[in-house]
């Protein structure tokens, strides 16, 4: 019978067979030593398989409507149906010929995929100088596709462009490619050295198209998408259509709401820390008094030590995890990454581990106040146990489910979640941490409100206080927005920085960790609700882990099934 699963299923490999760094981030096809193609010709190639596969999944539906009674078909289905109808939309707008941020573009996840491809073997490495040596061709298929976004007059805006630029000079400073082989066997030392500097001549390539040609191109494009293109990136980070009616307003306002209950929490505990303080004194007297690690890899290792003996902690208690899924590493980000954490999945068969990723910029000493929750977010019990968990269970579902239709916000809802469960559970026991934890919880709140405002100028509420009191009822400009970052958030000048800049070149991503949080915690509470006194939180967490993606429009429903 030809299933949802299968299909979906098919569609992954079909995408690899298009974008091998999918392949890689898998753990599939070893041996692949392609790049994708981010021309014009490829993007429509992977429009058209789409297409081709949304119109498969009709047949089959058609042909089996027996499908429907298959809870895992049904969802598989729908989520397919959901995540390719949003890549489309996008499509149709011409986002790829102007996919470029300080996070997010073809010129990083080429650079990225170099750090998950195996690197062991003389044969590993001959595969990474075979891909290496592609990185011109991939660059320049990338400058296809902006020059032809610029012919239609699709543009990203300067900031983003002069963003990008500074990223690629830390690169070249490296420089980057020559750097990673450096550690290759001597035996394919003049393979490697080669393909190196084909490479790291390209991303100065890029580099100057964008700085001495683009930009000038792109001058007078606003940072704002406005309310159309918004709401299409919207649904590909949720999976909901919020642009429908007043739900983007809608979101905004609970937004809102968070940030004001956020702040009286963060008041009270302020308080404890330093009687008298405002939050930002206390969180200032952090960075400077509270403890600290002094050294890039003393820090690398208190992380790692934090998510084994998270693990320790949870594993039995309130999780049951599989043996692969206890094992992550700590590593330290390439320079020249975005200013904030990250997590990469484990391999499919787990060949690679779940890694998280802490950018140093130029840092050696690392005050732990605000890493902890940040650390419980991106590795355990966030990101990694449930990314993981997803490779663990991804046989009885599908590939496509727990992999390649991830949705933003249920994955980074999950993590955000997971700071709160450990605030629950009392792993934040003095006011230091938990001040942490509550201005990772702000920065969240904070993203929706000025995310959604920047983007649709809305106007800034009435109660708001700070620099933003003369402003109230006026529109949230870029300026007014990192005015509010910095009054709300205890970060670094330079990570605030990143993160407006962020906001403004992938619209709508930033609203995926609070609105995802908001569905998980409603669909907890609706199981506690159907079940009482049988509710078992831990049958619920895993039962949860293990349902593979959804979108905001399903999630909450199906937790609260559980």
């Amino acid at each position: 019978m030809n299933t949802a699963r299968a299909i979906a299923d098919r569609y992954v490999d079909a995408v690899c067979d298009l974008d091998p760094l999918v392949a890689t981030s898998l753990g599939a096809r070893p041996g692949d030593d392609r790049l994708p193609d981010p021309s014009p010709a490829g993007l429509e190639a992977e429009a058209e398989l789409a297409r081709t596969t949304l119109a498969e999944l009709d047949r089959a539906l058609a042909e089996n409507p027996s499908l429907a009674d298959d809870p895992i078909e049904r969802g598989c289905a729908r989520l397919l149906r959901e995540r390719l109808g949003a890549e489309l939309a996008a499509h149709e707008i011409g986002e790829g010929l102007r996919a470029l941020s300080n996070l997010f573009s073809p010129v990083h996840a080429i650079r990225q995929i170099f750090s998950l491809m195996p690197a062991v073997t003389e044969e590993d490495w001959s595969v990474i100088g075979r891909r290496m040596a592609r990185v011109p061709e991939a660059y320049r298929g990338f400058q296809e596709s902006l020059e032809e976004g610029a012919r239609r007059g699709l543009y990203v805006a300067p900031r983003q462009v002069h963003t990008v630029v500074g990223q690629l000079d830390e690169w070249l400073a490296g420089p980057y490619y020559a750097s990673f082989v450096a550690t290759g066997p001597e035996s394919l030392r003049p393979e490697l050295d080669r393909a190196a500097r084909s490479a790291d001549q390209a991303v100065a390539d890029i580099r100057d198209y964008l700085r001495d040609t683009y930009a000038s191109l792109a001058e007078g494009t606003p940072d704002a998408v406005g309310r159309q293109r918004y709401a299409v990136a919207a649904r590909r980070w949720t999976g909901s259509d919020l642009g429908a009616g007043d739900g983007l307003e809608e979101a905004y306002a609970w937004g809102w709401a968070e940030h004001r209950r956020i702040l009286a929490e963060q008041r009270i505990e302020a308080d404890k820390l330093l009687p008298g303080s405002t939050p930002m004194e206390a969180m200032r007297w952090l960075g400077t008094n509270g403890p600290a690690v002094e050294g890039v890899e003393a820090i690398r290792q208190r992380l790692q030590a934090m998510m084994d003996e998270a693990i320790a902690a949870l594993d039995g208690t309130h999780f049951d995890l599989a043996e692969p899924v206890r094992t992550v590493e700590a590593m330290i980000a390439p320079p020249g990454s975005a200013a904030a954490p990250y997590y990469t999945r484990p391999a499919q068969d787990f060949s690679r581990p779940g890694r998280t990723w802490l950018p140093t910029l130029g840092r050696t000493r690392f005050p732990l106040w605000d890493l902890v929750s940040i650390w419980y977010h991106e590795g355990v019990p966030g990101h990694h146990l449930q990314l993981a968990q997803w490779a663990y269970v991804s046989k009885r579902l599908s590939t496509y489910q727990t992999s390649l239709g991830s949705v933003g916000a249920n994955v980074e809802g999950w993590a955000l979640y997971a700071e709160r469960l450990m605030d629950e559970l009392g792993y934040f026991p003095d006011p230091g941490t938990r001040l942490g934890y509550l201005d990772a919880q702000q920065l969240r709140s904070v993203r929706v409100v000025i995310d959604i405002g920047m983007h649709l100028g809305l106007p800034i509420p009435d109660d708001a206080e700070g620099s933003l009191a003369e402003h109230r009822g006026q529109p949230w400009t870029p300026d007014l927005a990192r005015a509010f970052l910095g009054e709300s958030s205890g970060a670094d000048l330079a990570f605030l920085d990143s993160e407006l800049v962020r906001y403004l070149g992938i619209a709508g991503q930033a609203i995926s960790y609070k609105l995802g949080e908001r569905a998980w915690l409603a669909g907890r509470a609706a199981a506690q609700r159907a079940r009482g006194a049988d509710f078992d939180l831990k049958a619920w967490h895993m039962a949860a882990l293990s349902q593979g993606s959804l979108g905001l429009d399903d999630l909450a429903e199906e937790l609260g099934r559980l």
